[in-house]
């Protein structure tokens, strides 16, 4: 397997290719959002992205008909739903094992979540997913492009592509322009967002949310890493939520979140990206993300949080499970316990990414993040060999 050096991070990565004809997040966009997206960026696509942009903007009037009928058909009936059970809120820095607890939580048939054809289509899902969900899935990788995860149209998926999708502002714009500065960024913890624009964010979240559990009225568990820095945002719209956060070793964060960006741009952006200033962006986001946070879960309500550490969850899965329904009060552990040991069963020849870094890069992300190190404990642990996380 070959691998790929830059600034000194060394990768051997594992994931399926993405191919020209395969759907990118943008190809849900309703018209008004595809037009708004490539304008903020002065329309500056690169020639090599012309075909992909070109058959985005040939089903963007789709999407906004498909939005209409949604809208025609289920439009009194979403004004009318109230939230009964707010969010249970999968959180923590991209790639510390969000997406493992997420599938790990949805096992318990009382709740519910978006599944990535309802993250890819938004606006329509409800009416297009009978017939669109079918004819699309040959076109789906079969497992992601930045690590060994499977990839369908029925597994969940995080709701942060779901809003940007929507024309919600969102950090994730940026992979679709790599090359122009990181995009939204004060929508990370929503510091120098103005009430307004505050308020606009919280209502397009409360639509998804109501769409996603309009069926089956159950509570929706939601898994998104900016969510990490919003929960004061996010408690203010859901006051009821429960939040589940989960850490893993700084150095693997690092080099695993440089190759995520990586994997992005490649296959997801509308410029060839240059890569260049990415890793900085990284250190930066962690950095506002848990200043954020360590402010902000100090107002979280008893019984509304817990934390747990990856390593602890791979290793002694059924524990830290049993432990997480006990702190946020979730109950029925038991019988969701024979699901969880199924789980890991059938994942235990998951192999993860391998990655190095040079000197220099652990220098770095020890000194920028010590704090995170030293808050859920990995200052003393060894970095010599670590793997990606899930």
């Amino acid at each position: 397997m070959s691998s790929s050096r830059t600034s000194g991070v060394t990768t051997k990565p594992i994931g399926s290719r993405v191919w020209p004809w395969s759907p990118r997040f943008w190809h849900g966009m309703r018209t008004s959002v595809w037009l708004s997206l490539v304008r903020r960026n002065r329309f500056r696509i690169s020639p090599s992205r012309w075909a992909m942009a070109g058959i985005i903007t040939f089903f963007s009037p789709l999407n906004s008909v498909l939005a209409l009928l949604q809208r025609g058909l289920y439009g009194r009936r979403l004004r009318r739903r109230q939230i009964e059970h707010d969010p249970i809120f999968v959180i923590g820095h991209w790639r510390s094992g969000t997406t493992l607890l997420h599938e790990l939580l949805v096992l318990d048939e009382r709740f519910t979540y978006p599944d990535s054809y309802a993250v890819f289509a938004p606006d329509h899902f409800l009416v297009s997913a009978w017939l669109l969900k079918p004819l699309l899935w040959p076109l789906i990788p079969s497992h992601r492009p930045m690590d060994n995860m499977l990839s369908a149209w029925h597994l969940p998926q995080e709701d942060e592509f779901a809003l940007c999708t929507m024309g919600l502002r969102s950090p994730y714009n940026t992979i679709a322009f790599p090359n122009e500065p990181p995009q939204d960024q004060d929508y990370l913890t929503f510091d120098g967002v103005g009430p307004d624009d505050v308020a606009a964010w919280q209502a397009g979240l409360f639509e998804f949310v109501k769409r996603i559990t309009l069926r089956s009225g159950k509570p929706p568990v939601l898994k998104s890493p900016p969510h990490t820095g919003r929960i004061r945002v996010l408690l203010d719209l859901f006051p009821r939520a429960r939040f589940v956060h989960i850490s893993r070793d700084p150095m693997v964060l690092f080099a695993s979140t440089v190759n995520l960006w990586k994997r992005l741009y490649e296959t997801q952006g509308l410029q060839h990206p240059r890569f260049e200033g990415l890793e900085e962006h990284v250190l930066d986001s962690l950095e506002r993300m848990y200043a954020a946070y360590e402010r902000d879960r100090i107002t979280v309500p008893h019984g509304q949080l817990c934390e747990i550490r990856y390593e602890d969850l791979v290793a002694r899965p059924l524990e830290v499970m049993r432990r997480v329904y006990e702190e946020i009060e979730l109950g029925g552990f038991e019988t969701v316990r024979p699901k969880l040991d199924a789980y890991f069963a059938a994942k235990a020849d998951y192999k993860t990414n391998k990655y190095s870094l040079s000197p220099q890069w652990r220098d770095e992300v020890a000194h920028r993040w010590a704090g995170y190190a030293e808050r859920f404990g990995y200052v003393h642990e060894d970095h010599a060999a670590p793997g990606a996380a899930r």
